[in-house]
């Protein structure tokens, strides 16, 4: 089998920044600022609106399965990879339309929520934020797949790193924006639930998909691969759905289980650490203003300029050493939490230490989607990426639900440190997957 080879090592720096201003990779800015926006719009920020109507918080909990969405989302990704949607299609492509379609979906689920009442018909709401749910987790195995067949492999982080900047700027703007246009467009002395607030600010996110639909509309069609049609359903099905997976084991064989073993654990130790951060914060005295002041300032910087420095210096020095070193500086970095455990108190130690958590994350997040790119054949992108996006989060996801009766066991300095040595057998992981496994996307 022959793969394309990645040029990274031979690109001067001049030429590696140069990238980051080729269109494919601008676009991914925009395209990114569309993925991130539906997010907390069906999640966070909904739960704040649902309490704020009144809605007990038992149903809230219920309500947050409408995220089920995005960790099913390989179920629906064959026929976003392979099947045409009528007239939007031939006059657009096929990840174009997609695109669009479910851009246009995101759209009308966020109008729909802003013009109910939760408190008067709860019902409405959920439908609507089920349809955003939906179509940002169908736009995002089409964007998936558009990103990868945009660009070559040593192209691949940098596009990952705009996308992960316009994404973070979304979930900023789906977060502190959307709270602060409900405060601004409430009135004087009409009461402490304004639902016409929502509405305005539910609209403004409604308009700001725009953002993504635009540039989907002023782009152009990636180059993909055409395979003969299916002569029968049966031959359909085994094309769509079974192929993907098929492929992918036939063509990297025994070394499959160190390619998806590494995919299940590459995040563990962020992952794992985040669930017991906020409640770390909270027993070491640090206040909401503190903690939200650090996390969506310093820490949103530092991860926006991680995943630019690990896009390029995947590209100059190659995708299997930023993946060790981004390895390396996230489960080290959870051992700065040791030390924010014996310090007490200090906002100056608190920025520090979520400084640079979030500088190791945005490293590795960016080299990571990188090497998940890396993997997928042009033929069933949308489908194997979606797999393997859906898979990273599985293991690191379960083992993550005992971390606080670990920390009531064995103390936060204990845990931290034990999130630190999970990340070993990544680093092994790594090792293994350099030596044995072909980097490179198969002609």
């Amino acid at each position: 089998m022959i793969f394309r080879n990645s040029s990274a090592g031979h690109r001067s720096w001049s030429d590696t920044l140069k990238v980051y201003l080729e269109p494919a990779t601008l676009r991914m800015l925009f395209l990114g600022f569309s993925a991130g926006l539906p997010l907390m719009l069906v999640l966070g920020t909904l739960s704040f609106w649902l309490r704020e109507a009144g809605i007990d918080r038992s149903t809230i909990g219920y309500l947050s399965w409408v995220g089920l969405a995005y960790a099913f989302k390989w179920m629906w990704a064959p026929l976003v990879d392979r099947m045409p949607i009528p007239l939007l299609t031939r006059a657009m492509g096929r990840r174009r339309s997609w695109l669009l379609l479910s851009q246009l979906a995101i759209m009308a689920g966020l109008a729909g929520m802003a013009f109910n009442d939760p408190r008067l018909a709860l019902e409405p709401v959920v439908w609507c934020a089920l349809m955003v749910a939906f179509g940002s987790a169908t736009q995002d195995i089409a964007l998936d797949a558009f990103r990868i067949e945009s660009a070559d492999i040593d192209r691949q982080p940098a596009l990952a790193a705009n996308y992960q900047t316009g994404y973070r700027l979304a979930m900023i703007w789906a977060g502190a924006g959307v709270l602060w246009i409900a405060a601004r467009a409430e009135l004087a002395d009409v009461g402490d639930y304004q639902p016409h607030a929502w509405r305005v600010a539910y609209l403004v996110m409604a308009a700001s998909m725009l953002v993504g639909v635009v540039t989907v509309l002023f782009c152009k069609e990636p180059a993909r691969r055409e395979l003969p049609p299916a002569k029968n359903l049966a031959a359909w099905l085994d094309d769509v759905v079974i192929g993907p997976f098929r492929e992918f084991i036939l063509r990297y064989r025994w070394q499959a289980v160190i390619v998806l073993s590494l995919i299940a654990v590459y995040r563990i130790s962020d992952v794992v650490m985040g669930i017991m951060a906020n409640p770390f914060y909270v027993d070491m005295g640090y206040t909401k203003d503190e903690v939200a002041a650090v996390t969506k300032v310093f820490g949103v910087i530092m991860t926006l300029l991680g995943a630019f420095i690990g896009g390029s210096l995947s590209m100059r020095f190659g995708m299997m050493r930023i993946l060790t070193l981004g390895a390396i500086l996230s489960a080290a970095s959870n051992l700065l939490f040791v030390w924010l455990s014996g310090h007490g108190h200090d906002v100056s130690a608190l920025v520090f230490v979520v400084s640079a958590d979030n500088l190791a994350g945005g490293i590795a997040s960016a080299a990571f989607i990188g090497y998940l790119s890396s993997l997928t054949n042009i033929s069933y992108s949308a489908t194997q990426y979606a797999l393997f996006s859906s898979m990273m989060l599985l293991v690191p996801k379960f083992i993550a639900g005992y971390s606080g009766a670990y920390v009531d066991a064995f103390g936060y300095a204990n845990f931290f440190t034990a999130t630190a040595l999970l990340g070993v057998p990544v680093i092994v992981l790594l090792w293994l997957a350099a030596r044995v496994v072909p980097l490179g996307k198969p002609e």
